[in-house]
């Protein structure tokens, strides 16, 4: 089993994706951004998304929501700021350079947390996940997008055989749901209410947590 990356191994990654990122991850990564973003629009009101990058997603929401992006890389969240200001996104009100391990911001801030290809990269998952449950409020969604582990067969034989050299490029293709689930049991505070493969091919997973309502003192 691999150990989770180092965070100055994920900073120099996308340092060196940023200038190229678009180009080359916009195509391969549509049909599961935008599968992740309808199902924010559908929760509405103020979203969070961690990792946002450059950008890329801003167009695959609306009016309907007030969007605020963080991320750790400072190349791609300039490349954010970019965007954002040739006006077309008015519904994007805050973008900031953050890590999203100690998000800065008070609990219950958010009507829902977006991860797009985020979890499996970050240092410690499961603290990430934490957070994203504490700054989202109850009933809030926390919404995530990924190519996860497949877990068995030929597709986790090969995904082994190259995780190595993906880490390398800032990717971590052995991540399993398994350990989204674990998370959920033992936080205690959100429940899975969806995961499901994003078509046409099903290479991503959508995974919908709720930020279960606080238990009342009679309970």
């Amino acid at each position: 089993m691999f150990t989770d990356p180092e965070q100055h191994v994920m900073e120099r990654a996308y340092q060196r994706w940023a200038p190229v990122y678009d180009a080359l991850c916009g195509p391969i990564f549509i049909n599961g951004r935008r599968a992740a973003a309808k199902a924010a629009r559908q929760v509405g009101g103020s979203i969070l998304e961690i990792g946002v990058g450059t950008g890329l997603s801003f167009g695959d929401y609306d009016a309907t929501t007030e969007i605020t992006g963080i991320d750790l890389s400072e190349p791609m969240i300039a490349r954010a700021r970019l965007r954002a200001a040739s006006g077309r996104y008015p519904f994007v009100k805050g973008l900031a350079v953050m890590d999203a391990h100690d998000l800065r911001y008070a609990d219950a801030s958010f009507d829902c947390v977006v991860g797009q290809f985020v979890i499996t990269l970050v240092a410690d998952p499961e603290r990430v996940l934490s957070e994203c449950a504490r700054v989202v409020k109850p009933g809030g969604q926390i919404i995530l997008v990924n190519h996860l582990y497949s877990e068995r067969g030929l597709g986790a034989a090969i995904e082994r055989l190259l995780a190595q050299k993906a880490r390398a490029l800032g990717l971590r293709p052995e991540f399993p749901f398994a350990r989204l689930a674990a998370w959920a049991q033992t936080h205690g505070g959100a429940e899975l209410i969806e995961r499901r493969k994003v078509p046409p091919f099903g290479v991503y997973t959508l995974v919908r947590f709720r930020r279960c309502e606080p238990q009342s003192a009679a309970a």
